[in-house]
């Protein structure tokens, strides 16, 4: 009985003993474990899978060659322009001469000439992915940062016409979700702003900035740095909205103070609409 007893005893021990290495951290398959994924030591892995990943996905979508749209986030849509103008007219209806009414009043009206943008950043993307998305062939497919405003414009106009369209989205202090008009298998979600910022350039065939903030004005000039010290193959980099680029970046005054080289300024297109946009880029 003691024998059996003794038995019992040890055959517990040894399952308790067991289940505690089945539940130690250090067991779980390396690959599958987020507290290591996390550590400081695995930033060159995390780094090489941020490669690897979309490069792999694009791969298998026959990604040739694509079109970078940027752009703000904030950029409203037409419609919702049309609808805060006229929010802000009943207000400044109903409140006559305030400060608050005129300043919406004046958001209201830059929000809807922004608009246009919007529009015209959909209608290329219309234009290319229907002349270059053909029988299956994916050349220059538009990529966009993922997000809202001019990002959701160019994957709109892909989707628009049955196309196929990339999002390269990153994570942030504050909620971005993907628009919903990128191409599924297409969808991105990065850590690390060089390795998205890699991904925007690696298949390249034509840069188009549209009007924006800090995140646009970084990939910009990262692009123009990288053409300009032949880094990356020259390609058009074309900026929609000369009237706001000239008064947000005087580019000659670069030049005029000998910072960069005065031909660094052929580096760069100006075009107002879809058209012309993609004359610049099929015609270089």
């Amino acid at each position: 009985m003691q024998n059996e007893s003794t038995f019992a005893s040890e055959e517990e021990e040894r399952r308790v003993l067991q289940q505690a290495l089945l539940d130690c951290p250090a067991y779980v398959t390396a690959y599958e474990d987020p507290v290591l994924m996390e550590r400081p030591e695995l930033r060159p892995v995390r780094l090489m899978l941020e490669l690897m990943k979309p490069e792999i996905a694009q791969a298998e979508n026959n990604v040739v060659s694509t079109i970078v749209v940027f752009g703000s986030a904030r950029t409203p849509t037409p419609e919702m322009a049309q609808e805060e103008t006229a929010q802000a007219e009943k207000r400044a209806r109903e409140n006559p001469g305030t400060p608050e009414a005129e300043k919406a009043l004046k958001r209201a009206a830059k929000r809807r000439e922004h608009a246009q943008y919007y529009r015209v950043a959909r209608e290329l993307a219309q234009l290319v992915s229907s002349r270059c998305q053909i029988d299956g062939t994916c050349d220059h497919v538009v990529v966009t940062g993922g997000g809202p405003g001019i990002m959701e414009a160019g994957n709109r106009g892909a989707h628009d016409v049955g196309a196929k369209s990339i999002g390269l989205n990153i994570k942030l202090p504050f909620e971005q979700a993907p628009n919903p008009y990128i191409t599924p298998e297409l969808c991105f979600d990065f850590r690390y702003f060089g390795l998205r910022k890699m991904h925007f350039l690696m298949r390249a065939k034509a840069l188009i900035a549209f009007p924006g903030g800090y995140g646009t004005l970084d990939e910009l000039f990262e692009a123009l740095t990288l053409i300009q010290t032949h880094k990356v193959d020259k390609i058009p980099v074309i900026l929609v909205g000369k009237a706001f680029w000239d008064r947000i970046v005087d580019f000659p005054a670069l030049a005029d103070e000998g910072v960069i080289s005065p031909e660094d300024l052929d580096l760069i297109a100006y075009a107002e609409d879809a058209e012309t946009i993609w004359s610049l880029i099929s015609n270089n």
